[in-house]
C-alpha cells in the first residue's frame, strides 16, 4: 500500500471517532453508524485511486490517451497543414468514449472486489509493452505515407495520392490500423482488464473487418492491378483479415 493510503486510514479512523465522541449526524439522513459506513467507503476508494498499483497502470493509460491523441492531431497538422485538419483528427468520437468509460469503470469495480487481479505485473507490463509496439507501428504508418495517409477513406482520387509500398508498407498493408488495434488492446491488458480486453479486441477488429474491405475497393479502383499484386503478396496486417 502507498503512503497515501496510511495516511487517508488515519483520516478515517480520526473522523469517525470525532462522530462517535460528538454524537454528530446527517440530520434526517444518516445515523452515525451510518455516516461512518459513508466516510469508510469514500476512504477506501480514495485509498484505491492513490495506491501504488492503480496510480502507475492508470497514470499509464491516461498518458497513453493523451500522447496518441494529441501526436494524431499534431501530425495531421504537420503533413497537410491546420488549414485541412478539423478536431476528427484527434480520433475521438462518441462510441470510444464510451468504451475508453467502461473500461476505467471495470479497472477501479475490479480493484475494489478483487484487488489482486491488478497485481499480476508480467501481464501488465506485457500490455505496456504491446501498447508502445502499437503506436510505434502506427506512427511509422502516418510518418511513411505522409500525405497519402489521411484519416477519412478516400472515394477520389487526387494528385497527392500515392500507393505506398515501401518501409512498414513493405510488411503490412494496412500499418495504421495494425498498429491501432495492438495499442487498444494493449491498454486494457496493461490495466489487467479481462473483460474490456475482449470487448476491444472483437469490437475493433470487427469496425476493420468492414472498413478494410471498404477501403480497399477505392484503392483497386485508384491503383488497379498495381494494388491487386501488392495485396497477394502483403497481408494486412489485421488478424484474419486477408
Amino acid at each position: 500500500m502507498s503512503f497515501l493510503k496510511h495516511v487517508w486510514g488515519d483520516v478515517e479512523r480520526q473522523f469517525c471517532a470525532s462522530i462517535s465522541h460528538s454524537g454528530l449526524t446527517f440530520p434526517g439522513l444518516l445515523t452515525v453508524h451510518q455516516s461512518q459506513r459513508l466516510i469508510r467507503s469514500i476512504v477506501t476508494s480514495m485509498a484505491v485511486v492513490f495506491s501504488y498499483t492503480a496510480c502507475r497502470q492508470l497514470s499509464q493509460m491516461f498518458a497513453a490517451i493523451i500522447f496518441f491523441h494529441g501526436s494524431e492531431y499534431i501530425l495531421a497538422v504537420g503533413i497537410h497543414g491546420k488549414s485541412n485538419v478539423t478536431l476528427k483528427s484527434l480520433l475521438i468520437s462518441k462510441n470510444y468514449l464510451v468504451a475508453m468509460i467502461f473500461s476505467l469503470l471495470e479497472y477501479l469495480i475490479e480493484y475494489i472486489l478483487f484487488p489482486g487481479m491488478k497485481e499480476h505485473w508480467w501481464v501488465s507490463n506485457w500490455g505496456l509493452g504491446m501498447l508502445i509496439i502499437g503506436e510505434i507501428i502506427r506512427k511509422m504508418a502516418i510518418i511513411t505515407a505522409g500525405r497519402s495517409f489521411t484519416h477519412l477513406i478516400r472515394v477520389h482520387h487526387s494528385e497527392h495520392h500515392q500507393l505506398i509500398t515501401n518501409g512498414i508498407y513493405r510488411v503490412v498493408r494496412h500499418p495504421g490500423y495494425c498498429g491501432f488495434f495492438i495499442w487498444s488492446v494493449g491498454t486494457q491488458i496493461m490495466l489487467c482488464n479481462p473483460i474490456s480486453t475482449i470487448a476491444f479486441a472483437l469490437v475493433v477488429w470487427r469496425f476493420f473487418a468492414q472498413r478494410i474491405p471498404y477501403e480497399e475497393y477505392f484503392l483497386r479502383q485508384f491503383f488497379g492491378s498495381q494494388y491487386e499484386e501488392y495485396a497477394r503478396r502483403v497481408p494486412a496486417g489485421v488478424p484474419f483479415i486477408k
